[in-house]
């Protein structure tokens, strides 16, 4: 098969879909690989890098649309692409359909095979290709949110693990999947008092004995944040329905009773947010106040992390890809349930239930296109 790897042109995005040395593994298998030039630079991999695995580096997007049979993206298809598109055509990569009705009608309307990364299942229902993000996230959140806590920052001028003698700052971490464990983690090791809530009691007991002693599993409620709210510094939204838009777990009603210049940092913004005062940002331009709350919002938050997060990424995407390019999407969504999940638009037909929810769209059971 003809696989193409493009250069992510969403602001401020510089992960890449595949490393070198994926590439060299897919031509091994005796699959071809196009690169656009330049793609990897962003995370420290040079056009040579990618010839010398065995990839041929074309020019432009156009190019790699036009000749490749696979595509792979880090994000979603931007509009300068969408009349790129042909039919039939596989694109893999983070969609996040539920967020954007704009990208959900585009990418139909392309007639194209949308196989998103982040509903992807493993047999015991988790989810590999968004757990190396999730966890790259979740650190970050806690690293940011210390970050934003600093007065120059317009934050409340406080140091997260605090000093001798002086109390350290409160986290309030909501959802305890992997996002949030690794928020919490982070946040804990920095010193804070984290709360960390979950609406599973059979996840929160899991964790038990596992996090740190400074670290409160709570039942999540709305009564549970409400409370929590009021005490907390800095607050992680790290909620997740898969393929679904997040709920709207704090209202801006709720950010009154919280203390001036706390944090939110909403990682659930690919989903939608789950602060109802959640709106996308980006690196250039991360925060903005409501209400004397700095919130934090940006929707690509690995993509600081380039290096990391594209040798993560690889790490788990290359057996999927690998798979796909060997059996074809049809045969292999047909036999591996986990990429059959994956499967959210083909042919013009939404094939994943809670994007067609999210807008009011005709489902199409994803059997009747295999």
């Amino acid at each position: 098969m003809i696989v193409g790897v493009l250069r992510e042109i969403k602001a401020e995005e510089n992960r890449v879909s595949m490393t070198p040395a994926g590439v060299e593994v897919m031509v091994l298998a005796g699959h071809q690989v196009l690169v656009e030039v330049a793609a990897g630079i962003g995370s420290g991999f040079a056009d040579d890098d990618y010839r010398a695995a065995g990839a041929e580096m074309l020019a432009t997007p156009a190019g790699i649309y036009a000749k490749s049979e696979l595509v792979l993206h880090v994000k979603e298809p931007q509009p300068a692409e969408y009349q790129l598109i042909r039919p039939g055509q596989i694109l893999f990569t983070y969609f996040h359909f539920a967020a954007s009705l704009k990208l959900t009608e585009a990418m139909l309307a392309t007639r194209g095979v949308c196989i998103a990364y982040e509903t992807i299942v493993e047999p015991q229902g988790g989810l590999p290709l968004l757990t190396p993000m999730s966890e790259v996230a979740g650190r970050m959140a806690a690293q940011e949110g210390a970050k934003y806590l600093e007065s120059a920052q317009k934050g409340r001028g406080i140091l997260l693990g605090g000093v001798t003698g002086v109390a350290p700052a409160t986290v309030l971490v909501i959802g305890a999947g992997v996002v949030g464990t690794n928020a919490a983690q982070m946040a804990c090791g920095l010193g804070a008092k984290v709360y960390l809530l979950d609406s599973s009691l059979t996840r929160l007991r899991s964790l038990v004995g596992v996090m740190p002693k400074n670290c409160f599993l709570l039942m999540s409620t709305p009564a549970a944040i409400r409370q929590s709210l009021q005490e907390a510094d800095l607050v992680i939204g790290a909620v997740l329905v898969r393929g679904a838009k997040a709920p709207k777990l704090i209202t801006r009603e709720m950010l009154k009773s919280m203390k001036k210049g706390a944090v939110l940092v909403d990682v659930a913004i690919d989903q939608g947010g789950c602060f109802e005062t959640s709106r996308p940002t980006t690196h250039a331009d991360p925060t903005y106040m409501v209400d004397d709350i700095l919130h934090y919002c940006v929707a690509n938050m690995p993509g600081a992390v380039p290096l990391t997060s594209t040798m993560a990424l690889t790490n788990a995407t290359l057996p999927y890809i690998l798979d796909l390019a060997n059996r074809g999407w049809r045969q292999a969504a047909g036999e591996s349930s986990g990429i059959k999940a994956g499967l959210n638009i083909v042919d013009g037909k939404v094939v994943y239930r809670e994007v067609a929810e999210a807008f009011g769209l005709e489902f199409t059971p994803v059997d009747s296109v295999l």
